[in-house]
């Protein structure tokens, strides 16, 4: 690894090892709710199950309370959420989905949900982990920011053996992703070109019906304006953003924010 002054000014150019995201071959998204990686991500999800990347899906909650129709009940809606998530999955060409199942909108941070996302790290494996990024100025949804956190706690010490120590007693070895990947951030520093896989991506959140059924065509539009934004940072017509970011800028560095 190069000193950290050089690792400063280099930013990912220091870790010429690592590998760009478009390589991946296993990968681990943590949403928060059903749909968050699809809208977000859904087109380099499609992009890395081409390349032959095996590609899961970890929601933490049940959408429950995700409708303004008073006539629907909770438990109607976690059924109706959990059929379009996995449909739009399929369209994506996502291997599995896993369900933790806490209620919508009352999600916080707790050693428990830390052990639950570190047990699916453990068992799955993955090369890198994507999820929401928790440090999203005004972000008011205690679901997302707490699931930010966690995967990046999840992330940091999924490969200590000391932490959940049963794991070990259950066969589940200690594992340490390459690096987190944060969508919905403000600060990105990776692009990927998803113009050959715009189409499926909206075809995937179209799944989505019980949340963008009702408008759809202001949401496509909200779609295409972040990809063609994004786009223009590497010169395609669409692309996703992320904020990539190696385990050592995760932990008493005041120049994380700068990467």
């Amino acid at each position: 690894m190069a000193n950290f002054e050089d690792l400063i000014k280099r930013g990912l150019e220091a870790f010429p090892d690592l590998k760009k995201i478009e390589e991946l071959k296993k990968v681990l998204v943590v949403q928060p709710h059903a749909d968050d990686a699809d809208v977000g991500i859904g087109g380099t999800i499609a992009k890395l199950v081409d390349n032959g990347c095996e590609v899961t899906y970890l929601t933490l909650t049940d959408d429950r309370c995700g409708t303004s129709d008073p006539s629907m009940l909770p438990e109607t809606l976690v059924k109706i959420r959990m059929q379009e998530q996995e449909e739009a999955a399929k369209v994506l060409g996502v291997k599995e989905v896993i369900w933790l199942g806490y209620h919508d909108s009352e999600l916080y941070p707790s050693l428990e949900l830390r052990e639950k996302i570190i047990r699916v790290i453990r068992e799955r494996k993955p090369e890198a982990i994507f999820t929401v990024d928790p440090w999203l100025m005004y972000e008011a949804h205690p679901d997302h920011r707490t699931t930010g956190i966690m995967a990046a706690e999840a992330f940091m010490f999924s490969g200590l053996p000391n932490v959940n120590r049963k794991h070990l007693e259950e066969g589940l070895e200690p594992h340490t992703a390459e690096y987190i990947a944060f969508f919905v951030t403000s600060k990105p520093n990776t692009y990927v070109d998803i113009t050959n896989y715009l189409d499926k991506k909206l075809e995937a959140v179209k799944k989505h019906k019980s949340q963008f059924g009702y408008s759809w065509s202001f949401f496509e539009s909200y779609i295409r304006y972040q990809g063609r934004r994004y786009g223009k940072q590497i010169n395609v017509q669409y692309a996703e953003a992320f904020k990539v970011m190696p385990g050592i800028f995760l932990h008493y560095n005041v120049d994380a924010s700068e990467l």
